[in-house]
């Protein structure tokens, strides 16, 4: 039992230091760019989503360092699935979240290609480093093209939401800070990740459960927490918008950034996927993703209502993962089935009436 304890102070404290890290790093990437300039929008859709999900990636990547692929893969499909049930269903359980058309038109449906995308890539069993430098170009072609369509679509309301750097600050003292930020992030996102990976794996191997169902539950928890209360936080103060954007962006670098370097460093042999990865929670992550169309469509917000569906299936999805783990692990059968015929249901009707109820006003109005 201390040895289990230890395990699961280095988790906690793994956890610990990836949130300071993330939130030292977004402090001086926010900073930074504003100093340079650059509109707030273009901040939160690629600064603010790389600052969150940048312990995502040190995990993962410490992860294949060490040998564990696992870890590194199931990381990313959790976070994407916590990402998108749990943080944007917490967030618009505090207020109601407005959507941009943008997400709906563009971000979204990218979201959507690049998860069809990893998931065929990962099909075979492996990642090749081939398609890892692939998902590296696309990371590169859809930052270039958020860069510009967030410029095109900027609005002067925007502009004056940029919170100007005091007059008693210079640029040069400012500057100085902003590095320091950067570089303590770094630093505590580094030891943050060896510390969780080296925590999750040894308290996987203690209990006897599989590295990947350790990374899709406690390690992809722990790395989601910076979008957790990044989008809570800017929902509590009225920037639904950034809460959305920044689950979405975070989404998107998850694939492109996080797997896709993971895949590209993993060398010949590849970066190796699970069955269980491939038959069941890559499919649960492109179902959620799916999910958002409707959801996001539907009078461009994400209700309370819609908010509680998105918090009942991570539960849902949660216990059917860590059931078959514990003594009731005989009652999955019947709790698969009893998910299948009523809370699925419940989900598809609710859905699509919050579509009629907007084609209705769309209508009408």
């Amino acid at each position: 039992m201390p040895q289990f304890l230890q395990y699961s102070l280095e988790v906690i404290g793994g956890i610990l230091l990836l949130f300071l890290g993330g939130d030292q790093f977004v402090k001086g990437s926010v900073t930074l760019a504003t100093l340079c300039r650059i509109p707030q929008l273009v901040i939160g859709l690629t600064v603010v989503s790389f600052g969150t999900s940048a312990p995502e990636l040190f995990v993962s990547v410490s992860s294949i360092l060490q040998g564990a692929d696992d870890l590194a893969v199931s990381n990313v499909v959790g976070s994407n699935i916590f990402n998108i049930l749990v943080v944007l269903g917490c967030s618009a359980l505090v207020l109601p979240l407005r959507v941009e058309n943008r997400l709906v038109r563009r971000d979204v449906p990218v979201l959507l290609a690049i998860s069809s995308a990893a998931w065929g890539m990962a099909s075979a069993g492996r990642m090749t480093w081939q398609a890892g430098v692939a998902l590296l170009i696309g990371l590169l072609i859809n930052t270039v093209w958020e860069i510009r369509t967030a410029r095109e679509d900027h609005h002067a309301e925007d502009q004056k939401a940029e919170t100007p750097l005091p007059a008693t600050t210079g640029k040069s003292r400012a500057l100085v800070i902003a590095l320091i930020q950067l570089v303590a992030g770094i630093t505590l996102l580094v030891l943050g990740s060896r510390t969780l990976v080296s925590g999750a794996s040894a308290a996987a191997i203690y209990l006897n459960v599989p590295t990947a169902v350790i990374g899709l539950t406690i390690v992809a928890t722990g790395t989601s927490t910076p979008e957790l209360i990044t989008s809570v936080v800017a929902t509590m103060k009225g920037r639904t918008d950034l809460a959305v954007g920044n689950v979405v962006g975070s989404c998107l670098l998850n694939l492109l950034m996080v797997l896709g370097g993971c895949a590209a460093v993993s060398g010949n042999a590849g970066l190796q996927v699970t069955g269980e990865l491939i038959t069941e929670d890559l499919p649960v992550m492109m179902i959620a993703t799916l999910v958002c169309l409707p959801i996001f469509w539907s009078r461009r917000s994400i209700s309370r209502i819609e908010g509680a569906i998105l918090l009942t299936g991570y539960i849902v999805y949660l216990t059917d993962n860590v059931l078959p783990r514990t003594a009731l692990a005989s009652w999955q059968d019947e709790f698969r089935l009893a998910a299948l015929c009523l809370v699925l249901p419940i989900f598809v009707v609710v859905i699509a009436t919050q579509v009629l109820i907007h084609l209705r006003l769309k209508k009408t109005g």
